[in-house]
């Protein structure tokens, strides 16, 4: 299948955009006249939440009109924010309620997988195998609810949140061992999740290189974010997605190295979330993408 590119819209409506984001008609008109092929919903005000899309006939709108900009839905980052399913089992029961609550909206809007993740930055307090335990039972029973629907689970790995190492990673993934629960690979996080260990629990755990932990994670991968990185993180907490070209990635060996490994796609993502003049480079971030895709025939 060709290769299709979208982008998160979470990068105009959070850091440098959070009090004043881009207005979400202006948005998705301009992604379509650049030539995108979808977005990433972010699934939080002002932008993709089900509260601002009560009623099937709202959300009907909404896709409606991005049919009309022939815009797909790649993911649905739907808002988790603040619920913590590995800290206590009624937590626990909290996310899953919500996750049923987003996963109605995801098929509203024509979308057929969401993105999690373990949203805290520190282990709650408690025995960690409980907690981990937790997140794999949840995500398990999550992920069933998927599949009925026939919907993926992403789980987006990065520095800023706990269960960050290349082992750890494949191990929780593994132990949920559902064939719809895959990783959302980012380029950027990996990067600094897996080859400068940041953030990490001693004692760190790193791997030479972003296609090091490509080929570790293998077919676990199930879709992935393109962006650069410049060995930094944003706020000392999520890695700083930096504009291609202005980090140290080789592009060329990760896009061989995914291919290699059974990524097929379709759905290739620019991340530009907290970049502070992510609006200015969505034109030139596509382009760089369409081109980078298509030397390796994938577009």
């Amino acid at each position: 299948m060709s290769g299709k590119i979208s982008i998160g819209t979470s990068a105009f409506a959070i850091g440098a955009y959070e009090t004043d984001p881009i207005p979400f008609d202006t948005v998705i008109r301009r992604l379509s006249e650049i030539g995108y092929d979808g977005i990433e919903l972010f699934g939080a005000r002002p932008y993709g939440h089900p509260d601002q899309f009560p009623s099937k006939a709202e959300r009907k709108d909404l896709k409606s009109k991005l049919d009309d900009l022939k815009l797909e839905v790649s993911n649905y980052g739907a808002d988790f924010w603040g619920v913590s399913p590995g800290a206590s089992d009624a937590d626990a029961e909290k996310y899953r309620d919500a996750f049923e609550r987003n996963l109605e909206f995801c098929l509203d809007v024509g979308c057929n997988s969401i993105r999690v993740d373990t949203a805290v930055g520190k282990w709650p307090d408690g025995n960690r195998d409980a907690i981990w335990n937790r997140y794999a039972d949840v995500w398990q029973k999550c992920s069933d609810l998927a599949a009925a629907v026939n919907v993926e689970l992403y789980w987006e790995f990065e520095p800023g949140f706990i269960i960050n190492k290349p082992s750890e990673i494949a191990r929780l993934t593994d132990a949920i061992g559902k064939p719809n629960f895959k990783l959302m690979f980012d380029s950027c996080h990996a990067q600094m999740s897996g080859v400068r260990g940041a953030r990490q629990d001693a004692p760190p755990e790193t791997v030479p290189s972003v296609v090091a932990l490509i080929n570790q994670m293998g077919l676990r991968i199930g879709t992935v974010h393109l962006i650069d990185s410049d060995n930094s993180l944003h706020n000392d907490e999520t890695s700083t997605h930096a504009p291609f070209g202005e980090g140290v990635l080789d592009f060329e060996a990760i896009i061989e190295a995914l291919k290699k490994n059974g990524y097929a796609g379709p759905w290739w993502t620019i991340d530009l979330c907290f970049w502070p003049k992510a609006w200015d480079i969505a034109d030139s971030s596509f382009q760089f993408v369409d081109a980078l895709l298509k030397r390796h025939r994938l577009r």
